[in-house]
């Protein structure tokens, strides 16, 4: 929107009219209100001071308490090593300090005794217990009565906690002095809370355990509820972090986070929108509050606030106070008084401003005038060099100015063709309305075949392959406009070749934010999607050649057992014949017809079986020469992902090899094969390295493979290579048997070696192509 000259002036000169009256209305209010918000921040400061002595004193008796514990462990007065006497001691500490939830100790040999508050458990306090004996490790829970009395104990084999892994005991062990946690949720309550910690010195930097508080602070939540700021202000802690940690209103404290556990919601995503607007600020440019009381006044929702912000509590415990409250409590009787005023001061504006409005036609009159001129230069109807009528000096400099950013824009333009036209990318420009080429360079004739006459006769849509849907959304199919335009499409080129195009392009708006065109990079992949194809195609490839290996294997065993018991049955079948025949007083007919029809049938399940296995090992695949390199390329993009869902990583080492002549299809397969086993076996490895390696050499008229893992390595009770031998309780024991028989069935070798170190090494031999 464009504003008139001569409308500024008589709106600036009723304005300072306005602002005249306004400055006598406003020093008597201003005196009033200042008085007042002075008063209310005053209120905000002591608050925040009673708040922070209030915090002060709930967490204070808990860092006595663990230093306690920790001097009396340190100097033997207290049985540390006891477990027993330990529980006695910390769940007396438990009784004595209500704001307790729990009390804990642990020693550098993961041992572990934590007596907390329970609401949900058969007894009001449950204690655990974890001794450790050499190797022998064991989990107690018992739940007490207030008496100390046992309600119930059971042990607990499926635990698996260590102290000495959690944060709070690191960073004690590593500062050798008191520390406290930043809040968080407690797993248990579901209570915010925070955790205090002491280390059990048994010399000069050397630790013997850890002993420690667990307190719930939504007492401190309780405590800022009860507080009266104005009629309707709000007081909260904030932590460093961002995290809200207290408030009148817990429900809003606790959010859900991505593993399903309970975390303090942060002020930026905080329920209460005042709180928000008034202090994210705290945390958005990573700096910290002042060393003193930060008073401020801030807009939201029309209403105006005050608001305080206090120094952090203290080193260790980085929590902030702040609140608000509306300006309208304290100053709402004086607002309406001004508002009177106002209303006067207006009515001598807007007479101030007719008059105003008259000086400022005379004052516009030389500037409608340039304005006039400027606008028939912008349009070529004017030459720049006719000299300019009557006005101001700032005008004539403001013709000079524009007169040089013409050239300017012209250069651009000039320069934006240039890089246009000259680009190694093919790029057009494209009409809105219908997807027509307005402009297309060199390289993107040569993609197509078309010329640059032929292409701004057609649009983007002709040149999309029949099968494909246009993707612009202002080609006919949708009346929205895209934001962004990253797509890929199949175009058919002027000779009928068809080829991929990235197409990558921008919006072009004017000043008025209307769509003028498009401009499009395009780039020619079809190589890469060529690439991608033989990627799927291998894919498919080897899931046919593992049903049909793994079907064959199954049925070689099968008629391999079955053909001994039939041999038998013929076997059977012909002595019972014979004995039969021996015996001219024992003469049956219908016998010896029962018995030769068991022979036959005998002898014709053998020769259908013998057909069978024949049938198995027939075709044993079309060997030919190809590159091992890309071939184990292939294969390590088939399985990547399986890669990342176990947090592994596939190198490999491939030396300068010749091609190998063997079953392209076959030898992928072995090589899936054996990088799933080792992949499975590095999904059992904790957080140990997985790092699986495929390496390959030349070795003569051979080329070596090796894969090679960081997992547990193979079980000596399994024997490999053998059929139905597998310890997967879904598996056949068919892989590496089957692994086996096709690299032999293409000339080589697979064994397992020795991979010095930790893990699993199977090696296989290809033949290589004779160097010429």
């Amino acid at each position: 929107m464009r504003n008139s000259l001569g409308a500024l002036l008589a709106i600036g000169l009723a304005g300072l009219q306005f602002l005249a009256v306004l400055a006598v209305v406003f020093s008597s209010y201003l005196t009033s209100e200042s008085a007042l918000l002075s008063h209310a921040r005053d209120l905000l400061r002591d608050v925040g001071n009673n708040t922070i002595e209030h915090s002060r004193g709930f967490l204070r008796p808990a860092r006595g308490a663990a230093e306690l514990s920790a001097r009396l462990a340190q100097n033997d007065v207290v049985a540390s090593d006891d477990p027993v006497l330990l529980e006695k001691l910390i769940f007396q500490q438990l009784q004595l300090a209500p704001q307790f939830a729990g009390v804990f100790h642990g020693n550098e040999k993961g041992e572990f005794v934590y007596v907390m508050r329970t609401e949900d458990g058969p007894a009001p306090f449950r204690s655990k217990i974890i001794r450790v004996d050499d190797d022998a490790r064991t989990t107690e829970l018992i739940w007490r009565n207030d008496d100390y009395s046992v309600v119930e104990r059971k042990m607990d084999p499926e635990d698996t906690y260590d102290p000495r892994t959690r944060p709070w005991y690191m960073r004690a062990r590593e500062e050798l002095t008191t520390i406290w946690t930043d809040p968080y949720i407690f797993f248990s309550s579901q209570q915010p809370g925070i955790t205090l910690a002491s280390p059990v010195l048994s010399g000069p930097g050397t630790v013997r355990g850890i002993v420690g508080v667990d307190i719930e602070i939504s007492d401190i939540s309780d405590f800022l509820g009860r507080l009266r700021i104005g009629s309707t202000g709000k007081a909260l802690i904030i932590h460093q972090n961002g995290d809200v940690i207290a408030h009148p209103d817990t429900d809003l404290l606790k959010t859900e986070a991505a593993d399903g556990t309970l975390r303090f919601t942060n002020i930026r995503s905080f329920g209460d929108p005042i709180s928000r607007a008034a202090f994210s600020d705290l945390i958005r440019d990573g700096s910290g509050p002042a060393d003193r009381p930060q008073l401020g006044q801030f807009e939201y929702d029309g209403e105006t606030y005050v608001s305080v912000v206090m120094p952090e509590v203290s080193e260790t415990l980085p929590w902030t106070f702040a609140a608000y409250a509306p300006e309208s409590d304290f100053t709402s009787v004086i607002k309406h008084n001004r508002l009177i005023n106002i209303w006067i001061a207006a009515m001598v504006a807007m007479i101030t401003g007719i008059c105003g409005l008259m000086l400022a036609n005379y004052i516009h009159k030389p500037v409608r005038a340039f304005a006039v001129r400027s606008a028939l230069i912008s349009q070529g109807e004017l030459d720049p060099s006719e000299p300019l009528p009557k006005t101001y000096q700032e005008l004539e400099r403001a013709n000079t100015t524009l007169m040089q950013q013409i050239a300017a824009r012209k250069e651009t333009e000039s320069e934006y063709g240039q890089t246009f036209a000259l680009s190694s990318r093919g790029m057009v420009q494209i009409e809105p309305e219908t997807g027509r080429f307005l402009r297309v360079n060199a390289k993107f004739c040569e993609m197509t075949g078309y010329s640059e006459e032929e292409l701004k006769q057609m649009a983007l849509a002709d040149l999309v392959h029949p099968d494909d849907k246009p993707f612009l959304s202002w080609d006919g199919v949708s009346g929205e406009e895209q934001i962004e335009i990253n797509h890929e499409m199949r175009c058919r080129c002027n000779d009928g070749r068809t080829i991929w195009i990235a197409v990558n392009g921008i919006l072009v708006h004017n000043q008025e934010g209307r769509l003028l065109h498009a401009v499009f990079t395009m780039d020619d992949i079809t190589l890469n999607k060529r690439k991608e194809e033989q990627i799927a195609q291998l894919s498919r490839d080897l899931s046919n050649l593992s049903r049909d290996n793994t079907m064959g294997q199954m049925a070689a065993g099968l008629a391999h057992e079955l053909n001994q018991p039939l041999t038998a049955i013929a076997q059977n079948a012909d002595t019972a014949l014979l004995t039969v025949k021996q015996a001219p007083d024992r003469q049956d007919d219908e016998l010896r017809e029962i018995l030769e029809e068991i022979e036959a049938q005998s002898l014709r399940a053998g020769d259908i079986i013998r057909a069978l296995r024949a049938f198995i090992r027939k075709d044993e695949g079309v060997r030919n020469a190809f590159d091992l390199a890309e071939l184990v390329d292939q294969t390590k993009r088939l399985i990547i992902a399986e890669a990342h869902v176990v947090g592994a990583r596939i190198e490999t080492e491939i030396e300068p090899l010749r091609l190998v002549v063997a079953n392209r299809v076959q030898v992928a397969q072995v090589l899936v094969n054996l990088l799933r086993n080792a992949l499975e076996a590095l999904a059992e490895n904790g957080d140990a390295p997985k790092v699986v390696t495929v390496t390959a050499r030349q070795q003569g008229g051979q080329v070596l493979v090796c894969v090679t893992d960081t997992g547990p390595g193979v079980d000596p009770a399994i024997k490999l290579f053998s059929e139905f031998e597998t310890t997967k309780v879904s598996g056949m024991g068919l892989g590496l048997s089957i692994c086996r028989s096709m690299v032999e069935a293409n000339g080589g070798e697979l064994w397992h070696e020795d991979a010095k170190g930790p893990g699993a090494r199977f090696c296989f031999t290809l033949s290589a192509v004779p160097d010429a």
